[in-house]
């Protein structure tokens, strides 16, 4: 059974927030600054919509069952990166990838608060313990960090994960009303597991952060080759709204993960993916067994790999049988 939880105590968490939330400094690079009031409040709303239905190839049912760790954000500058697509991903990012541990993660943004002054607040939501679900929490945003990126781990998986990089919550001067998108599964590139439960075996060179589509990786035992679809339907959804309270009132929230509440959701509107049958190859012909002097018969036969699913194509006939000349006859 893999850990999912996260064993940081509070006084880490308090900590951090204390160091992150004073580094509100001009970020490096001379960037333009985002000319919005001086702080917003948003909730943010992570869905999964990692269900059987839309998803039926592989999906984990039990040791453990499909679910999603913590999600761990952060708003910062453009002179800082907690993923991004096509490149390396940090340590901190890899353990967190590969096994849902965030000490290594938490201390990479702590020292882009303190050296960089890129990163202004941190944010975290409790792990949901279904596929599908919902977790949510709220961050501050100030001009000089109006970037907002998450990760969100996929369990079980070998590195894969969901998230947001550098989503810019200000736009022309003023802050974003609302903010809908739709989250895809990545592969971190540091574990060639093709499969929800692919034992360890690490990526050697590391590869990038690549996103995993319906036709790649293009093996057939990745669990998410779907290759009938063009494209495979969200796995996950967040939704940022910004809150109408005074900025003055605002009291980072707690990142006490284990006393926080989520919400499984049973009701959520998802697609149906088909999933074709599939078979092994033909087994090797049998004996060929008759009375002498006439046609005897031999077969073959396959087994099942995987079973059809939501109107995929049926498994074809599972033996075969063939004339032959029988080798002992009786």
């Amino acid at each position: 059974m893999e850990n999912v939880s996260f064993s940081l105590g509070r006084a880490l968490w308090a900590f951090l927030l204390a160091m992150l939330g004073s580094a509100t400094g001009q970020p490096l690079g001379g960037e333009s600054v985002c000319a919005a009031r001086p702080l917003a409040r948003y909730s943010i709303t992570f869905t999964g919509k990692w269900s059987q239905t839309a998803f039926p190839k592989q999906y984990p049912l039990f040791r453990p069952p499909a679910q999603w760790s913590s999600l761990l954000g952060a708003a910062h500058s453009s002179d800082y990166s907690m993923w991004r697509k096509n490149e390396y991903v940090s340590n901190g990012l890899r353990d967190f990838a590969e096994r849902g541990e965030a000490w290594a993660l938490m201390k990479e943004i702590e020292a882009a608060g303190e050296k960089l002054q890129s990163v202004h607040a941190v944010f975290s939501a409790p792990a949901v313990p279904s596929g599908t679900g919902q977790t949510s929490a709220e961050l501050e945003v100030h001009p000089r960090h109006s970037l907002v990126s998450f990760v969100v781990r996929i369990v079980p998986s070998p590195d894969w994960f969901v998230g947001i990089d550098s989503l810019d919550l200000c736009e022309g001067g003023r802050w974003k009303e609302q903010v809908v998108l739709d989250l895809y599964p990545h592969d971190a590139g540091t574990d060639s597991g093709f499969t929800f439960s692919s034992p360890n075996f690490a990526t050697i060179p590391q590869d990038t952060v690549t996103e995993i589509t319906s036709s790649s990786p293009s093996h057939p035992a990745n669990s998410f080759y779907y290759p009938r679809l063009k494209s495979l339907p969200p796995i996950a959804k967040v939704t940022f709204v910004r809150l109408r309270q005074s900025p003055r009132a605002f009291a980072p929230p707690s990142l006490d993960l284990a006393s926080r509440g989520n919400e499984i959701v049973d009701s959520l509107s998802v697609p149906e993916t088909p999933l074709d049958c599939e078979v092994s190859l033909w087994s090797s012909w049998g004996l060929c067994g008759g009375p002498c002097g006439k046609l005897g018969a031999k077969s073959r036969t396959r087994y099942v790999r995987v079973q059809p699913a939501n109107n995929g194509t049926p498994c074809p006939e599972l033996e075969e049988e063939a004339e032959c000349a029988p080798d002992n006859c009786v």
